[in-house]
């Protein structure tokens, strides 16, 4: 079974009742629910996903050649996605940023929705990986 992974960002000023009203419900040009879209792919045949709240992240990384960093990231959602080979992909979101998300099965492959709060800015340091600004390691911030 394979996995596309979709983060999508929420439009905090979409208005169910205006798309009720004027669009039978449906969103419009000018009253989208979705600002933007990012789907990633996960190339391996997936045994499972695992899902922990409130855990914590390290990310990791090197400064030059010889100097490497790991910082710990608090209130972090992660989901470790398994492979059959026991390979472990992880997935995290600050847990400030995330509005809900969900695991869908759909044609034999799975699909994971991860939907974001757009009031809270965050940054994408790596791919799959969505920090909210204040909860990013102020050391890697310049």
């Amino acid at each position: 079974m394979r996995l596309n992974v979709h983060f999508y960002m929420l439009n905090e000023h979409f208005s169910q009742e205006h798309a009720d009203a004027q669009h039978n419900g449906e969103e419009s040009e000018n009253n989208l629910r979705i600002e933007w879209e990012d789907e990633l792919s996960v190339n391996t045949e997936i045994k499972e996903i695992t899902t922990s709240r409130k855990s914590i992240y390290t990310i990791k990384g090197h400064l030059s050649d010889t100097e490497t960093f790991a910082y710990d990231i608090p209130e972090m959602l992660l989901f470790d996605i398994v492979s059959e080979d026991g390979t472990i992909t992880q997935m995290a979101c600050s847990e400030s940023i995330v509005d809900s998300f969900e695991i869908v099965e759909e044609n034999g492959d799975k699909r994971l929705n991860i939907y974001l709060i757009e009031e809270e800015p965050h940054t994408n340091p790596i791919p799959g990986i969505y920090v909210a600004l204040q909860e990013f390691p102020k050391e890697l911030s310049n």
